[in-house]
């Protein structure tokens, strides 16, 4: 960059620089160069030449505070980083503790809308222990409710087939799994022949999620947090009865797990020809010679979490009750 010439006072007037707030990101390496060109010029331009350079870069380090606009010779002069950085630092903790503060009161503001929401009518039962729905729309109404709501726990059991519609749904599922939620999916075994149910449970299977086959009878039920129940209460599925009544959930959870426990592990992965993953397959040889969780994470250069993810997958799939069973299983099937 040149040496600025003395402002011509009969020159055109020089472009504009927008100084609107920027994020308070260290500078890219294209605002550096700006930076280091003016430096080089003696530490002061001419704000025509800068932002003829590169307007972007000259807005960002004023807004930065790296470069300061005087306005009655239209020249811009370095300012020395640490200062503007010692500013930034000041504004940014500023701005932490604003937002924190502001945190703090956001569940209180929300306090009235809680009581409200918990108080509103139901359509059914006044005391909400059971209410009847017969109309498709509020049933799907009523669960996106439920589902958004739900925290740690989904027991559901699906009997017959599985639409395609049901299968394609997985950001939700794959965030709550992600977030430390539980999910067990009671099919029955007719989906083990449908490639799309089979695609399914490879890539649920892989987020935590556990399916099983029971070759019984079961009524569709969801469980959500072993709060509330949903039950079919139709032969096609159109009508629906929502539980809320702690005995009854308790009940219905318990002939969940009965059903759980009679249930058959399935396979996914080799119905989908895809096998164990060579990465679990690594973990299990791991296992197999005595290594810890947390050591197998640090000889793999993988988190303890998503060890933790493959040991769940493969104590289901070989039915292993602890990790030794696991890696003694592991390489019985080796051989």
């Amino acid at each position: 960059m040149a040496e600025p010439a003395p402002t011509d006072r009969s020159a055109p007037a020089a472009p504009t620089v927008t100084t609107a707030p920027a994020p308070a990101a260290a500078p890219t390496a294209a605002e550096k160069a700006l930076y280091l060109a003016v430096l080089r010029a003696g530490g002061r331009v001419s704000v025509r030449e800068a932002a003829e350079q590169d307007a972007a870069a000259t807005a960002r380090l004023l807004a930065l505070g790296l470069l300061v606009h005087h306005d009655e010779s239209e020249q811009l002069t370095a300012v020395n980083p640490r200062t503007a950085g010692g500013r930034l630092s000041r504004e940014l903790r500023e701005a932490g503790t604003r937002l924190f503060e502001a945190a703090e009161h956001v569940p209180a503001g929300l306090d009235a809308l809680a009581d409200a929401y918990d108080s509103a009518p139901r359509p059914g039962d006044g005391r909400r222990q059971i209410t009847h729905l017969l109309d498709v729309d509020r049933i799907r109404h009523r669960l996106l409710q439920i589902e958004a709501d739900f925290r740690e726990e989904v027991l559901a059991a699906q009997p017959g087939c599985r639409p395609g519609i049901y299968l394609e749904k997985s950001a939700r599922t794959e965030k709550a799994l992600a977030g430390g939620a539980r999910m067990d999916i009671l099919y029955q075994p007719v989906v083990k022949s449908d490639p799309a149910v089979v695609d399914y449970a490879v890539r649920a299977t892989g987020w935590g999620m556990r399916l099983r086959s029971l070759d019984e009878d079961f009524t569709r039920m969801l469980i959500f947090d072993r709060r509330v129940a949903i039950l079919s209460a139709s032969a096609d599925n159109r009508t629906a009865a929502f539980v809320e009544d702690p005995a009854v959930v308790d009940h219905l959870v318990r002939l969940f797990q009965r059903d759980w426990e009679r249930a058959e592990r399935v396979p996914w992965h080799d119905l989908a020809g895809a096998g164990v993953p060579p990465t679990a397959e690594q973990i299990g040889r791991l296992l197999a010679t005595g290594l810890t969780q947390k050591a197998i994470a640090t000889r793999l250069a993988l988190s303890e979490r998503t060890v933790a993810e493959h040991i769940a997958r493969l104590r289901e799939r070989y039915d292993a009750a602890t990790l030794f069973q696991l890696g003694w299983l592991m390489r019985e099937a080796d051989r």
